[in-house]
Order: C-alpha cells, then sequence, then structure tokens
C-alpha cells in the first residue's frame, strides 16, 4: 500500500465516533425496568449484542431473550419499552466529528458511516437526526445480515463508494475493525477522541490529503 496514494473516502463507525458516550439517563432506565445491577444487565446485553446487529434478531426480541435469561417476568410491554430505550442509549452526537465530517465533503472527499447497529436504534436515528442524509454512502450491518469485523461487509461499502482499499480511511473505536478493514488494504485509524484523532492524522501524514477536526474541547 503506497503512503503517497490520496485519500477519496473516508469512512465512520457510528457508535462512539459519530457519537458520544451511551446516554446515561437511558442506561438509567434499562436498570430501573429490569431491576438488575449494572454488572447483571451488561453479562446479558452484550451476549447476544452480535446477533442483534447482524440482524438474526430484532430490538424487541433481543430484549425478550434478556428477560428470559434473566428469568424476569415483568409487565406486557416491558420489553418494547427497553428496546426503546436501548436505542435512546445510543442516539448521541459527536458535534466535533460531524463538523469534520462536512468540512470533508467540502474538500471533496467521500463520506460513509459502516455500523454494526440493530434495527430499533437505527430507526430513532432516522427519527432524530438529519445529517444521516450528508453522508454518501449508509451502511447498517443488521440490513445486511453480515458486520465488522467481517471482511464482506468492507467489501460491501467499498463497492458503494467506487473506491480502491487503499483510497479510503477508516475510522472505529475498537482496534479488532480497524485491523480487518487494513487487512484489506484501507487505512485506519482507532478513535478515542477528536483531538487524538487530528494528531493521529498529522502523524500519518494524512493531512496533505484531508482537512484536519478542530476540537472544541
Amino acid at each position: 500500500m503506497s503512503s503517497t496514494t490520496p485519500i477519496r473516502a473516508v469512512v465512520f463507525d457510528y457508535g462512539m465516533v459519530l457519537t458520544g458516550p451511551p446516554e446515561p439517563a437511558a442506561y438509567k432506565q434499562l436498570l430501573a425496568i429490569t431491576g438488575l445491577t449494572s454488572a447483571q444487565l451488561d453479562k446479558y446485553y452484550w451476549a447476544d449484542r452480535l446477533a442483534y446487529d447482524e440482524g438474526k434478531l430484532t430490538g424487541l426480541a433481543f430484549w425478550q431473550k434478556i428477560l428470559a435469561k434473566a428469568k424476569l417476568d415483568l409487565y406486557p410491554s416491558a420489553a418494547e419499552e427497553l428496546s426503546l430505550w436501548d436505542a435512546r442509549m445510543w442516539t448521541t452526537q459527536n458535534g466535533d466529528m460531524l463538523n469534520w465530517q462536512q468540512q470533508l465533503t467540502k474538500r471533496g472527499i467521500l463520506t460513509a458511516i459502516l455500523s454494526n447497529i440493530g434495527d430499533s436504534v437505527l430507526e430513532n436515528m432516522q427519527r432524530e437526526f438529519t445529517w444521516l442524509d450528508r453522508f454518501d454512502v449508509l451502511v447498517w450491518s443488521y440490513q445486511l445480515l453480515m458486520a465488522k469485523p467481517d471482511a464482506a461487509i468492507f467489501h460491501h461499502v467499498l463497492k458503494q463508494l467506487g473506491t480502491k482499499p487503499e483510497e479510503n480511511l477508516f475510522i472505529d473505536d475498537k482496534t479488532i475493525n480497524v485491523e480487518a478493514a487494513e487487512e484489506l488494504g484501507m487505512r485506519g485509524l482507532v478513535f478515542t477522541t477528536p483531538a487524538q484523532l487530528r494528531a493521529d492524522l498529522i502523524a500519518q501524514g494524512l493531512d496533505a490529503y484531508l482537512p484536519l477536526p478542530n476540537p472544541t474541547v
């Protein structure tokens, strides 16, 4: 992979990259409804999250399964309410990263979102966010029945963008996903904060092709 190949597209993860941390008030509602401790909820929550993101479970079925595993006999609408609060928990936004996406677009760089996400979360995002339409390509895992780090989903976003792997920068908060992208020839950065992203772009010489984010904090 040539380091002199210009970047034509930036592919963003959604959660913890374009968003802020999970909404604390929504998480508290999940605890209040279930009566579980944080440790108990997290154990059940992440056990089947990949299946949810891969479209093998709907948001409602995901929460029904959690209630069954935890042996919780709650009121009839509990799973539906939990699914809604779960979606709200991930409906936050990172203003610095969204501003950078607009800078990229003005520079003529294609932008995409490649996210492991379930149906209920996306539905809430579409209700809350008008900025999704600013991206050239949107790839949601559950709609394709596959999820990162599966190479197939990266091939899909590259096909939608019409770019070669080395012409793309992929940004994700999970190292395993960035490594999967890099194995295909994409350039990748593990995201922590906009300030660190700015430093990483400069360190890799990518500021020669891309505008730099301007963190407000």
